[in-house]
């Protein structure tokens, strides 16, 4: 389950696409673990990476979609293998591979011709890119924005004002900047432009993290921005900065995932090879638990991640599922990387805090991830709106198909308005947990999500609670589970998982949603029949011993299976 750079070998990808993911893990593995640790305590910028990417042409590949060269294409499944692989060796190398997915978000939904050949020409020569949205004041508050664009009589504009938080800035070759003009009010007068980091009205301010990230604070005083600069405008320019997010924010779970499986490597060969009180510690019973829900929770962030892949790729006007799938990612995903380094952070004590160690590092880097992109309460809050429908009211769709297809996902910069996601439909979420009810923690979870639904026929959230956030996020983690469960069951019945392992996947749950039901149970605002509801859904998962050990010989068989080069 879990990716081993001994063994990688992508044989689901075409040979172009081989060829670059095996080269980009050669380069990390013949740099060896010492020049990775040295540079990441020295806040080392990567320019050696970015050396060897512009060398191989790796960004220009995976991140020019065929509209701009017909020889390329965005294709959102090896992106995310490459986003696994980078997270793997650390989250600086991801990070400027992420920003540069951003900055291209507004280029390639724009119409504007020259900026697109400019683009597609700065990242075949290995340029970087950036996303200007976020402001010191405002964060990523696109209603505001204190980026003037003011008029210069000649049907351009000059730029003032600052952004802040814009990773690449020191170096991008172009940075998509968000502003509004400064003779327009409302939603109208927003505009997307394209800026140079190199001009000489663009001021680099600093590095706002102490990391080896380079993420900016940068101005513009009166920057000129010419009519070919311009990316969109009005309401269109707003639709932008969304959908740029929508795409932006899908990469957050796999680097998670990378992040994980290399502290997991880590982890597990440590535990497994050390004695105390005379006895090896991974005999011990808590050890054994705490390091299965840890490989278990990771083997379903795999599964989910990879299963919403597919509704990304084939998503069309009429059918944007992954509007709910995609903040699941970077919400739910990101949240149980955190789970699973703190599950193992507890097994191995002092040695997570080790300077020589990866550890180390990913104990610090996951917790980025879920605040990125949005803050996990208001990717909560956005699923909420596809609740009702999708619990209540399932559509018909053709079934989707696992997409490791060569294609151009057109699509995501034709995604159209942001808005409608209260219209949007689903597929039967029951079909999944159907077709696996003979598993005993698939029903029994069965049973919550059953409960869930009762609980908003019967005592759904008064007028009051509908405006009591906290509330309703406890009820967003609830309906969440439920979710998650589903694409986990999808994923696993088209490749074939482990019965055992997927079992065990679902004991989790199980005890993940009795803890949120009680939780509830304790909110301020819970109703006396809501309270009792919660806690008649509080379960017990089924135990086995015998699918637990047969569960735990895959966690021990992680120990020594990759030892980065020295």
């Amino acid at each position: 389950m879990l990716f081993n750079p001994r063994t990688y070998d992508p044989v689901q990808f075409d040979e172009r696409t081989r060829r670059l993911l095996r080269a980009t893990v050669d380069w990390f593995e013949s740099r060896g673990k010492k020049a990775l640790i040295d540079t990441y305590v020295d806040r080392a910028w990567y320019g050696d990476f970015l050396e060897f990417a512009a060398k191989e042409g790796l960004f220009a590949e995976f991140l020019t979609p065929a509209s701009a060269d017909g020889s390329k294409r965005w294709d959102t499944a090896r992106i995310a293998e490459l986003n696994e692989i980078l997270g793997f060796y650390g989250l600086g190398y991801w990070y400027t591979w992420q920003v540069t997915i951003l900055g291209l978000g507004p280029v390639w939904q724009s119409e504007n011709e020259a900026v697109r050949a400019r683009a597609a020409k700065l990242l075949t020569e290995g340029h970087v890119m950036a996303f200007g949205l976020s402001e010191r004041t405002h964060g990523a508050d696109i209603y505001s924005t204190d980026m003037i664009l003011t008029p210069d009589g000649e049907g351009g504009f000059t730029a003032s004002g600052s952004k802040y938080y814009i990773g690449n800035g020191n170096v991008a070759g172009l940075v998509s900047v968000f502003g509004r003009r400064s003779d327009v009010e409302g939603p109208d007068g927003y505009v997307f432009f394209a800026a140079d980091s190199r001009h000489e009205a663009y001021h680099l301010v600093k590095n706002v993290v102490n990391s080896q990230m380079y993420v900016s604070e940068f101005r513009l005083d009166s920057y000129p921005v010419h009519v070919e600069d311009v990316l969109h405008t009005g309401k269109a320019a707003f639709d932008a900065a969304l959908n740029t997010v929508n795409v932006g924010k899908f990469n957050l779970c796999t680097a998670s995932i990378g992040i994980c499986e290399h502290a997991m490597y880590e982890a597990v060969t440590h535990a497994h090879n050390r004695v105390l009180y005379g006895r090896k510690v991974t005999d011990f019973p808590h050890v054994r638990r705490e390091l299965t829900d840890a490989y278990t929770r990771l083997t379903a962030m795999k599964l989910f991640s990879d299963r919403a892949v597919d509704y990304f790729r084939s998503a069309s006007p009429d059918d944007r599922r992954y509007l709910l799938f995609n903040p699941m990612t970077k919400m739910k995903v990101t949240t149980e990387g955190e789970k699973v380094i703190d599950l193992m952070w507890d097994v191995i004590a002092a040695k997570g805090f080790e300077t020589d160690t990866y550890f180390d590092k990913a104990a610090r880097d996951i917790r980025g991830l879920p605040k990125l992109e949005g803050t996990v309460h208001v990717n909560l809050a956005l699923i909420l709106k596809f609740m009702a429908n999708y619990l209540f009211d399932p559509a018909e769709y053709p079934a989707v198909p696992s997409r490791l297809d060569p294609a151009d996902d057109t699509f995501l910069f034709q995604q159209g308005p942001a808005r409608g996601l209260g219209a949007i439909r689903f597929h039967d979420w029951r079909t999944a947990y159907d077709a696996h009810a003979h598993l005993p923690n698939v029903a029994r979870f069965r049973e919550q999500a059953d409960g869930l639904c009762t609980l908003l026929l019967t005592h759904a959230p008064s007028e009051a609670q509908q405006q009591d956030l906290d509330f309703l996020l406890e009820i967003g983690q609830l309906f969440a589970l439920v979710v998650y469960g589903q694409l986990v069951l999808e994923q696993a019945e088209l490749t074939g998982t482990d019965a055992d392992l997927l079992d065990e996947i679902f004991d989790v749950l199980v005890r993940d949603f009795s803890a949120h039901a009680t939780e509830l149970h304790g909110k301020s605002s819970t109703t006396d029949e809501q309270a009792t509801w919660a806690l008649a859904h509080v379960r017990r998962p089924v135990s086995d011993a015998g699918r637990a050990a047969r569960v735990w010989t895959q966690v021990e068989a992680l120990s020594g299976a990759y030892v980065m080069q020295p």
